[in-house]
């Protein structure tokens, strides 16, 4: 299984790796000949996307590690911290994109903003196109084996794609008598990459400080628990996410007339079931306690 994870998130990365180096000369080849300042952000934004791919290659790596002796309970938080660099990265991208472009509309009251040519126009088009492509398949993958890397690296296409967005709605105005627009749409442009970063890095924060499951999750895990016959109550259920995999306590009430060993096969099949009905969860611990005597009662 870890084999499969990280040989899906490996391919996945080479693809658009490669998408991403082609785009980027691309858009700035379109950007410096057609004098569009908003296209050679985007070419800056999309040559972003190639150095973070790379840090979601090594910490899917890294997070794939069996455990050792000094890290019994895996290495999956490290690819938590791949996604907390990758939304770093992706918001001083958005930063020095931003600062040029507000030099740019500065500037653009002395008049000396070129009017972005047609090259730029179909780059623009040519980007949206190919990032929300990459988004769409790196999103697929990253749902498929679970991992908060490769998802935060396919929302870093999408604010790509909506940055070419930005770009073609300013370099169209440019073109159609408003040269300053261009530069507007960089700092647009700015906005989109510090949302998808602010996001990127809040869903990796959440992960790493044991943050608990959703309710509806915890609620299937009681229902699991309470469909095994021998189970007359819970006293307490626990959950927290650690990096993509989810860890279980739970304590349970059993007839206290049970003898130990009884009592230790129940909490068995409760550890197995929920094994075997929630494939993220990695650790269960099952604890049981003796059922009041008016519980046993009755």
């Amino acid at each position: 299984m870890e084999n499969d994870f990280q040989k899906i998130a490996n391919r996945v990365s080479v693809i658009t790796i490669i998408g991403n180096v082609v785009l980027s000369v691309m858009k700035l080849v379109a950007g410096i000949i057609a004098h569009s300042s908003a296209m050679i952000s985007d070419a800056i934004h999309s040559a972003s996307d190639v150095f973070s791919t790379f840090v979601v290659i090594i910490g899917i790596r890294l997070a794939s590690k069996k455990p050792d002796k000094e890290h019994p309970y895996g290495h999956e938080r490290l690819e938590c911290v791949a996604a907390i660099i990758l939304s770093m990265v992706l918001f001083i991208t958005g930063l020095g994109i931003g600062i040029g472009a507000l030099k740019n509309i500065l500037q653009g009251s002395s008049g000396n903003l070129q009017v972005p040519g047609i090259l730029a126009l179909i780059a623009a088009i040519v980007s949206i196109v190919s990032k929300e492509a990459m988004y769409w398949y790196t999103r697929h993958y990253a749902k498929k084996i679970d991992s908060s890397a490769l998802m935060a690296d396919a929302w870093h296409h999408r604010s790509d794609a909506f940055s070419s967005v930005g770009a073609l709605i300013g370099i169209g105005a440019a073109r159609l008598g408003f040269p300053v627009m261009d530069s507007i749409a960089s700092l647009v442009i700015f906005v989109f990459i510090a949302k998808a970063a602010y996001d990127i890095f809040k869903s990796a924060m959440d992960k790493m400080v044991d943050h608990a499951c959703d309710e509806e999750t915890e609620q299937h895990i009681y229902a699991c628990v309470m469909e095994n016959e021998n189970v007359m109550g819970i006293d307490m259920l626990q959950t927290r996410i650690f990096g993509n995999k989810i860890y279980v306590d739970v304590e349970i009430q059993v007839n206290g007339q049970y003898t130990l060993q009884e009592a230790h096969d129940i909490a068995e099949m409760v550890h197995d079931d929920i094994e075997h009905n929630f494939p993220k969860v990695k650790h269960i611990m099952v604890h049981v306690n003796p059922a009041a005597q008016n519980d046993q009662a009755e």
